[in-house]
């Protein structure tokens, strides 16, 4: 939508503005002025002067000596130095000791710059902050908060306006959120025609709060809305209201709903309403600006008419960190969630990008929204760019599906490293390491496809990388399949141990990973044996990676280590079972991969179905 500026520059910017060009002539004009009418000379001068009596006024000081001739026509100045008999001679030759006093300009001059200059700079700073004093208070302000305003704005709401506009964000221009479209849609046909809900009695929600993880279009859907709507949209940020001064962020609130309806019907959109909507508590040294701030907007909310069609959206990753009394009916009417799109809702979005740059006709976006699960609308914009550059680097004019599958690399573990060096055996290892990973993956049931195999170092520090996508995504996973996945997390330290004898450093993140993932598995999922269907754990900030709290006993805890521990170990030896029934498998396409550094599964899978029909016909 087209945005309307209208900056104003409050009454600290004009004072700022005079306190600098003060500063500027104290500290550079004026004593270049004082310094104009000196000049320096060598102590050479100064003796040959006293030897020809040429000394007028002399004024000697710690570090520098100031003398005139003989007619005070010419000031001089000259350093310092050792010479004890100097004042005897400058005596002998008639000197007048006295201080000087430069001429450095007329007092006109003098008078037109100390004097006057600051007092125009001042008298334009308050006839300033008087406009603007008298221009609020017109508009219906009490003289208190005019006088907020001028002192920098800091009571003022500092929303950024978006008017109604024929190329506006529409509806269409969102993919993947189908079931928050739906939800929004209803308020926008409010604003359109409200007689049809008036009519059986129906109120317009005041408030709808969007929430989820980040990335996946919460403000582009808010943007949609008063697109759709063909309303002003008001946006800030909820970091906005919060000020020094305890009051400043409530003013804020104020100018912003009367600004909002002043243009009813319109939106106000709230990003991040966690930054001053957070819940409210009895602790000592509270955050009584953010408290006050938030009171106002309850005050607020309740105060507006919503018939006039003023509607508030907001917007927050933490939506279990906000207050209760933000989130009540008549406040916060609707919880809208924006969650993680599906393979649908990935392959939409992907379709909406890839309209704005030039594809190849055989692109196939099904496949690259099957590979990058778990990928936001942002991660998938994000995608499309990155096969838009690559095709512009290699010096194509259209994407191709080479780039797309690429830039998901990109995305997910970086860019390769050009100047990365392995030596033989590390790049062995590494070899090893990731068929480890897919052969275990590949081996068991209920396991995803291995997709793809690389050792090609990227930015991210993954030395290389095991890609595995499911055929479609998966909402629950069974007991079977998250075993599944901590065996195949200990495949690369298997294949070490069993080739090598020795480990390395490589299963890193594998161990963090299969420990996390069986520690879920007892605490929160409620797959152990011994401490059955018991919550232990609980997770706060779920859309923002998930804090996790043990919420037990010390004890507790430690059999929890033991038995986490325990999960892990037996699935580590059932790695090192699967590999070493297949080490003829394992040795091949190491080496295959080793050589070639990238394979895909289509060619994982043949060599492991070619050596395991060797081995039969061996057998």
């Amino acid at each position: 939508m087209q945005e309307m500026k209208t900056p104003k520059k409050s009454l600290l910017y004009y004072c700022i503005i005079a306190l600098l060009v003060l500063a500027v002539l104290n500290i550079f004009v004026f004593p270049l002025l004082q310094d104009m009418n000196i000049q320096d000379v060598g102590y050479n001068v100064l003796m040959q002067m006293t030897e020809q009596k040429n000394i007028g006024q002399v004024e000697i000081k710690d570090d520098e000596i100031l003398f005139t001739d003989r007619e005070n026509k010419q000031v001089y100045r000259t350093g310092k130095m050792d010479d004890p008999d100097l004042t005897n001679r400058l005596y002998a030759a008639g000197a007048d000791f006295r201080s000087i006093t430069v001429n450095e300009m007329s007092p006109l001059v003098y008078f037109l710059i100390s004097f006057v200059l600051p007092t125009a700079l001042f008298g334009l700073f308050g006839w300033v902050l008087y406009r603007q004093i008298k221009k609020r208070m017109n508009d219906g302000a009490s003289p208190m908060n005019s006088l907020t305003f001028g002192l920098g704005g800091m009571g003022s709401g500092n929303a950024k306006v978006y008017v109604k506009s024929a190329d506006g964000i529409k509806f269409a221009d969102v993919a993947g959120e189908e079931e928050a479209k739906d939800l929004l849609r209803e308020i926008v046909e409010f604003l359109h025609d409200p007689g049809k809900y008036k009519e059986i009695g129906a109120t317009l929600p005041k408030g709808a709060l969007l929430s989820g993880p980040p990335g996946t279009g919460k403000t582009l859907l808010a943007k949609a809305v008063a697109g759709e709507a063909e309303v002003p949209f008001f946006s800030i940020s909820g970091s906005e209201f919060v000020e020094m001064f305890v009051g400043m962020g409530a003013a804020k609130v104020r100018d912003l709903f009367k600004q909002a309806n002043d243009k009813a019907p319109c939106i106000v959109f709230i990003d991040e309403i966690d930054a001053i909507g957070k819940r409210r508590d009895n602790t000592l040294g509270g955050n009584d600006e953010r408290e006050q701030t938030l009171n106002q907007l309850l005050t607020e909310m309740d105060g507006f008419d919503s018939s006039k069609g003023v509607v508030i959206l907001a917007a927050t990753n933490r939506p279990e960190a906000l207050d209760p009394a933000l989130l009540r009916p008549g406040r916060f009417d609707r919880r809208i969630p924006v969650e993680l799109p599906d393979l649908t809702g990935r392959e939409a979005i992907l379709r909406v990008h890839a309209k704005k740059i030039k594809t190849a006709p055989d692109v196939d976006l099904a496949k690259i929204a099957r590979t990058s699960p778990g990928a936001s609308g942002a991660d998938l914009a994000n995608i499309v760019n990155e096969a838009a550059l690559r095709a512009v680097r290699n010096g194509r004019k259209a994407a191709i599906q080479e780039d797309f599958e690429e830039s998901i690399e990109t995305v997910i573990a970086g860019y390769r490293k050009k100047n990365a060096i392995m030596s033989d055996k590390e790049k062995m290892i590494v070899a090893y390491h990731e068929v480890g990973h897919a052969l275990v993956a590949a081996l068991q049931s209920h396991s995803a496809p291995v997709e793809k195999i690389t050792i090609i170092p990227r930015t991210s520090g993954a030395l290389g990388y095991t890609m595995q996508v499911d055929t479609a995504d998966k909402t629950l996973l069974t007991k079977t399949e998250l075993l599944n996945k901590i065996a195949t997390f200990t495949g690369g330290r298997s294949a070490e141990e069993l080739v090598f004898g020795d480990y390395t450093t490589g299963a890193s993140n594998d161990i963090e990973q299969a420990t996390r993932l069986a520690r879920a598995m007892i605490t929160r999922y409620g797959m152990d044996e011994d401490f059955d269907m018991t919550a232990l754990e609980t997770v706060s900030n779920a859309y923002l990676g998930g804090d996790s709290s043990l919420v037990c006993s010390p004890e507790t805890q430690t059999q929890i280590d033991k038995a986490t521990a325990e999960l892990v170990k037996k699935q580590h030896e059932k790695a090192k079972t699967i590999l070493s029934e297949n080490m003829p498998s394992l040795h091949r396409i190491a080496k295959f991969l080793y050589e070639k550094e990238t394979i895909s599964g289509e060619e994982f899978m043949e060599l492991l179905k070619e050596t395991e029909k060797k081995a039969e016909n061996r057998a």
